[in-house]
């Protein structure tokens, strides 16, 4: 398992509502969570088979955006 950090413009719980049925649906997506009191909004996410540019597609998909943190 690896853990992936993100920063996006997910930044209110409205947001957060809509991005979760993209994000639960996901195989090889463990847990996730995003931190909306950031400025960064950073989106931490555990995934197995999975990588950063497949995470972003992901949210993307969701109508976000998603930029890995190195």
């Amino acid at each position: 398992m690896e853990t992936l950090k993100f920063k996006t413009n997910i930044n209110c719980n409205g947001c957060v509502g809509a991005v979760t049925p993209f994000m639960t649906k996901t195989k090889g997506i463990v847990k996730w969570k995003v931190d909306t009191d950031s400025p960064q909004k950073v989106l931490t996410v555990e995934v197995q088979d999975m990588n950063a540019e497949d995470v972003a597609q992901v949210v993307k998909s969701a109508g976000f955006q998603a930029e890995p943190i190195n």
